[in-house]
């Protein structure tokens, strides 16, 4: 039976879902929790094997990122099922892009939500047909429409490099890389989708495929 693990800061979402689990023998709920940090300290603390399976709430309370959460127990060797409501789809697209295995909606209907769990504990990918759909029409990931060198400047700045370092690499001055990326947050904000910090600007250029989903600088 695959092992389970609960992360949502809603107690009567994770009492009604561990009671599903046991009454249907979907798999048995290692962990409860509220937070992925409180998850990733119990499996410090106890040295257990990771959860097969963490059935994840899109947000949580305490500040972190879907990409932060998502990330971090993939890394750690658990596979995510996204458990939220079907409002969200910039952060869904957020999730799988940081490699969650599949979403089910919290308006399903518990057996379809066991289902998730049995079959992400398989290794089998879940049909997100109604979130592909809802995703590819959401204009908060409409394409920014970046030049081949922007493109270029993003993929370079947003891995790390400091913006001087972008600009030799690329052979030109400094003031045009930095003109570079102002006309790329410039262009993200227009469709919706602002990138004030560096690391919101390496969240656009993963969601954009402009580098690798762990963040590294991808081939273009």
């Amino acid at each position: 039976m695959s092992r389970v693990a609960l992360i949502d800061d809603h107690e009567s979402v994770r009492l009604g879902l561990e009671a599903a689990c046991a009454r249907d023998g979907a798999g048995t709920v290692v962990f409860s929790g509220s937070t992925v940090g409180s998850y990733l300290d119990w499996r410090a603390a106890t040295s257990a094997a990771p959860a097969d399976v963490v059935v994840l709430d899109l947000t949580l309370g305490d500040g972190t990122t879907v990409t932060e959460n998502v990330s971090s127990l993939v890394a750690d060797g658990a596979s995510v099922v996204i458990h939220s409501v079907a409002d969200r789809p910039a952060a869904v697209r957020e999730a799988l892009v940081a490699g969650a295995a599949g979403v089910v909606s919290k308006s399903s209907a518990l057996d379809d939500v066991l289902e998730a769990i049995r079959t992400v504990a398989q290794g089998d990918a879940l049909n997100n047909v109604e979130w592909a759909s809802a995703i590819d029409g959401d204009r908060d990931f409409a394409d920014a429409q970046l030049s081949t060198r922007e493109r270029e400047v993003l993929r370079l700045y947003a891995t790390g490099l400091p913006l001087k370092a972008v600009a030799e690499r690329l052979g030109v001055a400094y003031s045009t890389a930095k003109e570079n990326i102002t006309r790329i947050r410039v262009k993200y904000v227009e469709v919706g989708r602002p990138a004030p910090t560096k690391v919101d600007l390496l969240r656009r250029a993963m969601e954009d495929g402009i580098v690798a989903a762990d963040g590294t600088s991808s081939a273009h």
